[in-house]
């Protein structure tokens, strides 16, 4: 039976368009990181020390570890000096990017009724942003951390993979204390979120943007909209997949 279900964020719970998100993101952080590095290069050792966390084999090693051993080891610039710093980016300048985003109505009443179903619940988001990010986004999506206490959200200081591999799903079973196949992953990412997760023996449900068909069957105990979950779950759907 289904003990735990795993929630992607980005464009699963929270409407989040990565075309309009990004580039605002980038721009914002580029800016505040002006007295360390030039923006240019900023963003470029930003996306190299990201590649480093998705390339890591090592899962002995925190994401956070992975990304600013990268960092230092490529501009010389100190983690220790840093890190307060870009704290307090994503403490007073992220929230400007809320109005990128988009709440999901059926969000909310989904995550109540896991909660009131008794059920372990996981925001499996890709660990590559720190805490504080994260956290800020769940509270765009109308289910923070103050409302809601998780068994675990995946960020990059407690997580040592990312998706798509699948490692990353091995350790939030363990993390849990879950068999694959007692966990349901919620995903609109076919390659990080529905491909890995079936891999590992999870059931899956795909998020399916647009409307969309399936690409793989197989791989998928059911697909539509956030709404058409919430009701399936209403329905009793998860004593069916036993």
């Amino acid at each position: 039976m289904i003990e735990a279900i795993l929630f992607d964020l980005d464009d699963t719970l929270l409407g989040n368009d990565m075309d309009k998100f990004l580039p605002a993101y980038f721009g914002l952080l580029g800016q505040h990181a002006a007295p360390y590095l030039d923006r240019e290069r900023f963003l470029q050792e930003l996306l190299f020390g990201t590649q480093a966390m998705i390339a890591s084999e090592d899962t002995a090693v925190s994401n956070r570890d992975v990304f600013w051993h990268t960092f230092q080891e490529r501009t010389g610039l100190d983690p220790a000096e840093l890190e307060p710093f870009f704290d307090r980016f994503y403490r007073e300048i992220f929230p400007q990017l809320r109005s990128t985003t988009e709440k999901r109505p059926s969000a909310l009443p989904l995550i109540q009724f896991c909660f009131a179903a008794g059920l372990t619940i996981v925001i499996a988001t890709n660990p590559l942003f720190p805490a504080r990010a994260i956290e800020e986004r769940l509270a765009w999506a109308g289910v923070p951390v103050s409302m809601f206490n998780y068994d675990l959200v995946t960020t990059y200081e407690n997580m040592h993979a990312t998706k798509p591999s699948l490692a990353y799903y091995k350790e939030i079973l363990a993390d849990i204390d879950c068999l694959p196949q007692n966990a349901l992953m919620v995903g609109d990412d076919w390659k990080n979120d529905i491909a890995p997760a079936a891999a590992v023996g999870m059931q899956t449900y795909w998020i399916s943007p647009n409307g969309e068909e399936p690409p793989d069957d197989a791989l998928i105990a059911g697909y539509g909209s956030l709404a058409d979950l919430l009701h399936r779950l209403r329905a009793g759907w998860l004593e069916t997949l036993a």
